[in-house]
């Protein structure tokens, strides 16, 4: 389970199914990422960054262990 993007959702006060059509994602396809079933696809994530361009991606979508290349810049280009 991805609890940073579970925490995001509630703190935005939005449900699983509200958070999808904000995204313009299947319920299911954002369930499978929340539960941590599916990874979220480079289109997802520029999905979520324009959305949400304020919140930090590498936080919510990158294991605090992974020492890959930043999120943010990668969508960013």
């Amino acid at each position: 389970m991805n609890a940073r993007l579970v925490y995001f959702r509630i703190s935005e006060q939005m449900s699983m199914k509200k958070m999808a059509e904000s995204l313009g994602v299947s319920e299911s396809y954002y369930q499978k990422i929340e539960y941590g079933v599916r990874n979220p696809s480079f289109n997802f994530l520029r999905k979520f960054k324009s959305v949400f361009p304020d919140t930090d991606a590498d936080y919510l979508f990158l294991d605090p262990v992974c020492e890959g290349a930043p999120l943010r810049k990668a969508i960013a280009e």
